[in-house]
């Protein structure tokens, strides 16, 4: 048998897929601390070539990184030092900005 031309049935296009951008995804299920982890999750970020910080002129990043748990008892020794009151509910961001 022959491939049959098939006509189209819906709005699907398979000339029309593309590859998305990846991720990975590691975790620690005992929450311990694990330097290990990190390597990993950095290492991970170097595999994945457009979401591993190499952007179209292949000398800048686009603002990939890796999620991480807050590390809550060192946030409240920081703020306690600083005299910042945290209340219970607080977010924590890191904003990187023009010179």
């Amino acid at each position: 048998m022959g491939h049959e031309s098939q006509v189209p049935n819906g709005l699907y296009r398979s000339e029309f897929e593309k590859d998305a951008c990846g991720f990975g995804l590691i975790a620690q299920m005992d929450n311990a601390a694990s330097h290990w982890l990190v390597e990993t999750a950095i290492s991970s970020l170097a595999c994945l070539t457009h979401r591993g910080a190499v952007a179209a002129d292949g000398k800048t990043g686009d603002g990939c990184g890796i999620l991480m748990k807050m590390p809550r008892d060192f946030v409240a020794a920081i703020a306690q030092e600083l005299g910042i009151s945290l209340a219970p509910l607080y977010g924590l961001g890191m904003v990187f900005l023009s010179q």
